[in-house]
């Protein structure tokens, strides 16, 4: 009986050593993706990884994670010939293949959301004459946002605020158009109006791989879905 109270203790201390070398090799593999990945994307901050799944070092061996957590608050993005500052990035990465050093990680599928608040969404558009806010949604669910745009014609300050649809065209770009325009006033009002607040803004500065689903508008700013396959983290 004594033998095996001894076996039993020697199991109990070695599982809980093991357990404690696995925790503070995933602690060190966090940080190392983290500053990997904020140079690798040309980040302006460090993005929080958690690498889920235990034991951790056994996906190691396998050269194989299961389940990898990026968010990261802040980054900016480039929009075309501007940027965009996108807030509430969380990433959700599956089955990241790395190697032993962390210096490459290739996820084969990615789900996530991203937020852009109106303020940013505004600055996005390059005009100081046009302003974003919420918009609801209309009668088929489609997400809104109220777009002012304000125009001089032969002396006088015109202004519209119209609703405007806000979809994601291509994986990539966000898109605003404008439903109606009342044609009021000058001839020509309504095409000088749309100009300024009909939009395209691609967003191109997200990890390789990453692309955008759908957007929907909230009081606060618009939502976006991301997905993504063999999405490159730290190439």
């Amino acid at each position: 009986m004594r033998a095996i109270r001894i076996t039993v203790i020697v199991a109990v201390i070695l599982g809980a050593l093991f357990v404690g070398a696995d925790r503070l090799a995933v602690y060190f593999a966090e940080d190392r993706a983290a500053e990997k990945i904020r140079s690798s994307q040309n980040l302006s901050g460090t993005p929080s990884v958690s690498i889920k799944g235990f034991p951790f070092l056994t996906q190691v061996a396998n050269s194989t994670l299961d389940e990898v957590e990026v968010k990261l608050d802040g980054v900016t993005a480039n929009a075309g010939d501007r940027s965009i500052r996108v807030t509430g990035f969380d990433a959700k990465l599956q089955g990241v293949k790395i190697n032993s050093s962390f210096t490459s990680a290739v996820a084969d599928k990615a789900t996530g959301t991203a937020h852009i608040s109106y303020a940013d969404l505004t600055r996005a558009t390059g005009d100081p004459n046009v302003t974003v806010g919420y918009g609801g949604t209309d009668k088929a669910g489609k997400s809104q946002v109220k777009v002012t745009g304000k125009i001089s014609l032969m002396g006088q300050t015109i202004e519209r605020s119209v609703l405007s649809t806000v979809t994601v065209t291509g994986g990539d770009t966000i898109r605003v158009r404008a439903d109606e325009i009342p044609a009021e006033g000058f001839p020509g009002v309504e095409q000088l109006i749309r100009q300024k607040i009909d939009f395209d803004r691609k967003i191109d500065g997200l990890p390789k791989g990453i692309t955008l689903d759908k957007v929907v508008t909230t009081q606060d700013g618009v939502d976006i879905t991301l997905t993504g396959s063999k999405v490159n983290l730290a190439g």
